[in-house]
C-alpha cells in the first residue's frame, strides 16, 4: 500500500520545440557531422518545412550567427563547464552554442533562451543532459558578451592576436593572415565585418534584365547590382526566370572588369577556367552575348559543371559550352582565347560573412596545398590566352600567399606576360588598391563586398 504522505513523483513536462529552433539545430548538426555548408542546407530545409517570414529570418540568424561566433561561445561555455568541451556530446554542444548565441547576441529573454534550449535537448537528445544545459546557460546569462570577452580572452596588451581571436571568433592563424593582408590599423574593423550578416545583392544580367525590375536599392559600385532590403529573392520574377541572380557585388565587379578590359585585336572567344558554380560564367556570357563573343565555361567536377550549365541557361547566346575538365590539362590549343578568367579555388577567407563555417574548417596546411594549384591554373590561363589578350586572376581570399604571392611567382617564371592596371576597371570603388601595383583588393569593412582580389595580366 502506498504511503499517503509521500509526494507524487514529478514528471518533466513534455518538450515543445518551435520549428525555427529545431531547423537551426538540425542545420548545425549537419554542418558538424557531415561538413555541410549552411548556405546550401538551410534554404531548402526551411522551404521543405514551410518555415517563412520572421521564423525563417530567426532561424537564419540563429544558425549563421552561432557558427560565426562559435570560437567565442566555446570559450564562454568552457568557463561554465566542469569538463572539457571535447567531452560534451556533439548534439548537446550544438544546443549549448545555440543557447549562448541567443543569450549573448540576440534579443531573446533569458528565460526563453534557456527554456527553449533545454526543451530542444530533451526532444532531440534525451532527459539526461537537460540539467547540465540548464545550469551552463544560466551561468552564461550571468554576463553580457563584452563582459565574457574580458573574462575569457587573453590580455590584449600581452597577446593582441589571441585577444582578437577570442573577441572576434576567428582562429589565431586566420587573424595573423588577415592582419598581414589588411594591416593592424584596420584589422578590428575587418574582423567585425566578418561577423555581420551580408546584405543580399542581386545582379541584373546585361541584356536579360534591368535594375529597374529588381526590388531594392541600386548600387553605386556595380552598374548591375541591387541590394535587396528584405524578402525572398526567389519571389522576384527576374530571379525566378534566371534573368537576374543573387551574387556578391565583388564577384560582379571582377567579372565585369575582365569584360571591360582593353584587348589588342580580335575579341570573340572567352574562357572561364574555374567556372563552378556558374555565377561569374553567367555574367560573363551575358556581357559576351552583347558583343558578339562567346564563353567556354570549364569546371573540373562534373556535379559543379552541371550547376554551371543551369546558371548559364538564360545566356546561351553568349556561351560556347560547358565542359567538365581540369583547367591544368587543357583540351584546347595554346593562344585560343582572347579573355580568360581564373577564379581560382582558394581558402575562402574573404567570404567569411557568407560562409561562416569556413573559418573553422580551413587550416594553414590548406593554404599551402592550394597555392601550387592556383599557380598552375594561372600558368594554364596565360597559355590559353593569345598575345594581346588578357587574363583576370581572382580569389575570394585576401591572404597574400594566395593573391600577390601567386601572381608574383608566376610572372617571375614567364617573359611573355605583364601586369596591367586593373584599378580603373572598378571606378566606383575607393581605396581598392591591392598589394601589387595595379591589382585590386576589395574588403567587407571598406566596400561591403567579399574580400575579392583581382590581378589583370596581358600576354605579350
Amino acid at each position: 500500500m502506498s504511503d499517503p504522505r509521500r509526494r507524487p513523483e514529478r514528471r518533466p513536462r513534455p518538450a515543445r520545440v518551435d520549428a525555427a529552433r529545431l531547423a537551426a539545430f538540425d542545420v548545425l548538426r549537419a554542418v558538424r557531422e557531415d561538413d555541410a555548408y549552411t548556405n546550401l542546407v538551410l534554404p531548402p530545409l526551411l522551404r521543405g518545412r514551410g518555415i517563412s517570414g520572421r521564423d525563417a529570418a530567426f532561424a537564419t540568424e540563429l544558425v549563421s550567427g552561432t557558427i560565426r561566433r562559435q570560437g567565442t561561445y566555446d570559450a564562454v561555455l568552457a568557463a561554465n563547464l566542469h569538463r572539457p568541451l571535447a567531452k560534451v556530446q556533439g548534439p548537446v554542444l550544438d544546443a549549448l552554442r545555440l543557447g549562448a548565441h541567443q543569450l549573448l547576441s540576440m534579443r531573446v529573454p533569458t528565460h526563453a533562451a534557456v527554456g527553449t534550449t533545454v526543451d530542444l535537448v530533451r526532444a532531440k537528445v534525451g532527459q539526461g543532459p537537460s540539467g547540465l544545459v540548464n545550469a551552463v546557460l544560466r551561468g552564461v546569462a550571468g554576463h553580457d558578451l563584452p563582459g565574457w570577452v574580458r573574462r575569457v580572452a587573453p590580455d590584449p596588451g600581452a597577446d593582441p592576436v589571441g585577444f582578437a581571436s577570442v573577441a572576434h571568433a576567428h582562429p589565431r592563424w586566420v587573424v595573423e593572415a588577415l592582419a598581414e593582408a589588411v594591416g593592424a590599423d584596420e584589422l578590428d574593423a575587418l574582423l567585425t565585418a566578418d561577423n555581420q550578416a551580408p546584405k543580399v545583392t542581386l545582379v541584373a544580367l546585361p541584356g536579360q534584365a534591368t535594375r529597374a525590375e529588381l526590388e531594392g536599392t541600386p548600387s553605386t559600385q556595380s552598374d548591375y547590382a541591387v541590394t535587396l532590403g528584405a524578402g525572398d529573392p526567389g519571389e522576384i520574377p527576374a530571379v525566378a526566370e534566371g534573368r537576374a541572380r543573387v551574387q556578391d557585388e565583388g564577384s560582379q565587379l571582377v567579372a565585369t572588369a575582365l569584360a571591360q578590359a582593353a584587348v589588342d585585336g580580335a575579341d570573340a572567344r572567352w574562357l572561364d577556367l574555374c567556372a563552378g558554380p556558374g555565377g561569374k560564367s553567367a555574367l560573363l556570357a551575358a556581357h559576351a552575348a552583347g558583343r558578339g563573343a562567346r564563353v567556354l565555361a570549364v569546371e573540373r567536377q562534373p556535379h559543379r559543371a552541371a550547376l554551371v550549365a543551369s546558371a548559364t541557361a538564360r545566356v546561351r547566346a553568349g556561351l560556347l559550352g560547358v565542359v567538365a575538365a581540369d583547367g591544368r590539362r587543357p583540351v584546347w590549343r595554346d593562344g585560343a582565347f582572347d579573355r580568360v578568367l581564373v577564379d581560382a579555388p582558394c581558402s575562402g577567407l574573404g567570404a567569411l560573412r557568407r560562409r561562416p563555417e569556413a573559418r573553422w574548417r580551413r587550416t594553414p596546411e590548406d593554404v599551402a596545398e592550394l597555392v601550387p594549384l592556383q599557380q598552375a591554373l594561372l600558368r594554364s590561363a596565360l597559355d590559353a590566352v593569345r598575345p594581346g589578350g588578357v587574363v583576370a586572376y581572382a580569389t575570394c581570399s585576401p591572404v597574400l600567399a594566395e593573391s600577390a604571392g601567386v601572381v608574383t611567382a608566376v610572372l617571375e617564371g614567364r617573359r611573355d606576360a605583364v601586369l596591367r592596371d586593373a584599378v580603373p576597371l572598378v571606378p566606383g570603388m575607393r581605396d581598392a588598391a591591392g598589394p601589387l601595383p595595379g591589382t585590386v583588393q576589395l574588403w567587407p569593412h571598406r566596400h561591403g563586398t567579399d574580400a575579392m582580389f583581382l590581378a589583370l595580366l596581358q600576354r605579350s
